[in-house]
């Protein structure tokens, strides 16, 4: 007897129907399986067999032959288990439903015959809706995953016997249901607070302006003043994720499974800081059959590169095209696959080899040179503020006075970004000033006529490029709404130039 199973399978970030026909008939005992399965799918025979029989079900003698269609893309993974189980337990007439195609339905199997948690289930949830199903069948961990999606009959499922049960109409099991109001009503408490941070407001002012406008920025300073404490309170500071976003950011980490057990939504931006030894696969994604890498699970959220020169450079300069472009293609031979990533790159670094400004340092002129000369021009130039992180005085290191809270600081952050909403309404793929394009920027940073002839005046001296100029209008533009202002003033250029000249002054 034939049965057909409605499955779903990864591609990127993304989810796409699979078949799963079941074909129980006499001969020898066989069990065959196609459709360009991988290792762990054609496993799955020996852990469905098991977990039936101790599920108290009978495992089909005969040829039995197990088709994934569509047959030209490759299966991976083990949440083809539940579907393989359920469709042989209807082809040998052990259950008689006709939910089987109604509901997509994914799950690994353990020999006792529970239900594990999978990978990808928010992806295939919504796969699932846009395909017109009734519901999905999932692990009961996956349930809370699949309920963000509204419109779906989501049935979470501790093991064989209960989703066969549920099939055959014989238990009824409440729907999983969120309330995405309550989850984003959640007060987002940080542990990490611009108010712990003694001293460098001119550093913190830096951040406040990359976080309002969406910019990278680069932090330059001897070791202990405090870099990579700003960088990881920069979260704080930064508006909450959009119900959009944090659907994009959760289908990635549920991709990747990183996702938090028992939570459906993620609703802080993320914030990864790889290890200086990352390969270019594990920043940008790869192996075999791509997976999203560093920067796509930072998408929406921070990527932090701490010492910077000490990343390989074949590694950083795989980072031009998704700083310019917000995503990132990746070819092999099983296909391409385009990965989202849109993030923040915040890094920090030493100005020479043994941590000291050049005219402190022990290194000769050479050795800073080289040591410098890991990170690369255009690299530099995607990155929109440059900013130096001082020695903090004792004063203030003593001082008993906490500093400005990143809830204060948010509320201007917010501000500023709901202007920017409101300018790049109808504006697809630009939501903040760093993603603004040449024809926003002829728009949206007119500057008059003083204005500009000081601006040129500044690019001259310091020999600023072409892509500099473009950074130094998103910054200034940035500053101007933070100041609410609908006009580019002279202070707000001059704000955004300085965070270009220290390179300058550094490199050279």
């Amino acid at each position: 007897m034939l049965a057909k199973v409605s499955s779903a399978a990864l591609a990127g970030i993304d989810a796409y129907p699979i078949e799963v026909e079941v074909n129980a008939g006499f001969g020898d005992t066989l069990v065959v399986i196609v459709g360009l399965p991988d290792a762990a799918v054609k496993e799955s025979r020996d852990r469905v067999a098991t977990a039936m029989a101790n599920s108290g079900f009978t495992f089909p003698m005969g040829r039995i032959t197990i088709n994934l269609a569509p047959a030209d893309v490759k299966k991976e993974g083990p949440s083809f288990d539940l579907p393989i189980a359920l469709g042989l337990l209807s082809a040998s007439e052990q259950i008689e439903t006709d939910q089987l195609e109604n509901f997509a339905i994914v799950g690994e199997l353990a020999l006792t015959g529970g239900v594990r948690a999978v990978k990808g289930v928010l992806p295939v949830a919504l796969r699932a809706r846009a395909e017109g199903k009734a519901g999905v069948l999932v692990p009961a961990e996956n349930a809370l995953e699949a309920a963000v999606v509204e419109g779906l009959c989501v049935i979470g499922v501790h093991n064989l016997r209960e989703a066969a049960d549920f099939l055959e109409g014989r238990i009824q099991i409440p729907r999983t249901r969120v309330d995405i109001a309550a989850i984003f009503a959640q007060p987002l408490e940080d542990e990490l607070d611009f108010a712990d941070v003694k001293g460098q407001e001119s550093v913190k002012r830096a951040l406040e302006i990359a976080a309002a406008g969406g910019h990278n920025a680069l932090l330059i300073g001897p070791p202990g003043t405090g870099k990579s404490m700003l960088a990881k309170r920069l979260p704080s500071i930064l508006p909450p994720l959009t119900l959009e976003e944090a659907l994009e950011t959760t289908k990635i980490h549920s991709i990747v499974g990183i996702l938090p057990p028992g939570q459906a939504l993620l609703i802080r931006r993320p914030f990864r800081s790889p290890h200086h030894t990352v390969s270019d696969a594990g920043l940008l994604g790869g192996n075999i059959n791509p997976t999203p890498g560093e920067i796509s699970i930072a998408h929406h959220g921070v990527l932090f590169l701490d010492e910077l020169p000490e990343f390989k450079r074949n590694v950083l300069e795989t980072l031009r095209q998704p700083l310019e472009e917000g995503c990132v293609t990746i070819s092999r031979a099983a296909g391409s696959m385009t990965f989202p990533s849109q993030f923040m790159l915040i890094a920090a670094m030493n100005p020479s080899p043994d941590g000291k400004m050049a005219s402190e340092s022990r290194s000769t002129p050479h050795e800073i040179q080289r040591y410098l000369g890991r990170i690369s021009g255009p690299l530099l130039d995607r990155i929109d503020i440059h900013v130096e992180v001082p020695a903090v005085p004792f004063r203030e290191m003593a001082s008993a006075r906490p500093g400005e809270s990143s809830a204060r600081i948010r509320e201007r952050v917010v501000a500023a970004r709901e202007r920017q909403q409101k300018r790049f309404a109808h504006r697809k793929g630009v939501s903040c000033n760093a993603r603004m394009g040449t024809r926003d920027l002829k728009t949206h940073c007119v500057l008059e006529s003083h204005t500009l002839e000081l601006l040129k005046s500044a690019m001259t001296d310091q020999n600023l490029s072409a892509r500099a100029y473009d950074r130094i209008l998103k910054v200034a533009r940035t500053i101007a709404d933070l100041d609410a202002r609908d006009n580019i003033a002279v202070e707000h250029v001059m704000e955004a130039v300085q965070f270009r000249s220290l390179d300058r002054q550094i490199w050279t």
